[in-house]
């Protein structure tokens, strides 16, 4: 298969795009995390979410770690053309390393972030 469809995307000037994961399902925003050519390139390729590490500087595939693998339904392109929305299956029903089912666990209370969510697993059980 071709890989022209990359060269459509409008990246940053560091070679990377935003990707919302979003429930294919429910339609549930999971999570936003970083791509670039090689980590949209095999999530394609694999079937599932894999993204760009801007901390570690790495390819990070989903649920390697912990084992919640986003499983890839279907993949979109905002009207821009600098957007990923990934639609995915989350294997084990935890999105989040916090343990939560969703990365925007928390909503402005009285002019403070209140976590609103709760943790489904303990971190510590999942990462060690």
């Amino acid at each position: 298969m071709s890989l022209a469809w990359l060269d459509e995307i409008q990246w940053t000037p560091d070679g990377l795009v935003p990707a919302i994961a979003q429930d294919y399902r429910s339609g549930q925003v999971l999570m936003m995390a970083w791509m670039n050519r090689e980590s949209l390139a095999l999530s394609v390729a694999e079937g599932r979410a894999i993204y760009w590490s801007r901390s570690r500087g790495k390819l990070w595939r989903k649920g390697e770690a912990s084992g919640h693998v986003q499983k890839l339904h279907g993949m979109r392109l905002d009207c821009d053309s600098d957007v990923i929305l990934l639609q995915v299956e989350q294997l084990g029903g935890i999105a989040c390393h916090t343990g939560r089912e969703h990365c925007f666990y928390k909503a402005l209370r009285d002019g403070q972030w209140q976590p609103v969510e709760p943790v489904i697993k303990d971190p510590d059980s999942i990462y060690g």
